[in-house]
């Protein structure tokens, strides 16, 4: 029989509490590298917290808002990073996030790019593949 995780787990899939983990990042902390940045937007998307992908996309890139509480809504279903690098004030990490539409199970794959500026991590942009 398969076990229900605990409510308290971070959607990110560490295993961990939400508030030790992304929780803390989501509440003004600094991700303190690419990974765990993107670990934290994942699960931001996951509890749809849009001011905090906001504040998280390089202002280069950043659209003027998020669509994330417009149906259909995805049902998040995990995460699994399969790269994360950083060479200096620049990182990258490649990912893997299943979600459902509808019944319908999707895969999102994509090589994310993250710049450091001031002491803070964000999201530049990424590369999608099907």
């Amino acid at each position: 029989m398969k076990k229900t995780p605990p409510a308290d787990l971070c959607p990110c899939g560490s295993g961990h509490a939400l508030p030790l983990c992304c929780g803390r990042f989501h509440a003004g902390e600094a991700a303190p590298d690419p990974e765990r940045l993107m670990r934290s937007r994942y699960s931001a998307y996951v509890l749809e917290l849009e001011s905090y992908l906001l504040a998280t996309w390089h202002a280069s890139t950043r659209p003027e808002a998020l669509a994330l509480g417009e149906e259909p809504r995805p049902k998040w279903l995990g995460l699994a990073v399969k790269l994360a690098e950083t060479d200096g004030e620049r990182g990258v990490v490649a990912f893997v996030a299943r979600y459902k539409v509808g019944g319908r199970a999707y895969r999102m794959e994509e090589h994310s790019r993250f710049v450091r500026e001031d002491g803070r991590w964000f999201y530049v942009d990424g590369d999608v593949s099907d």
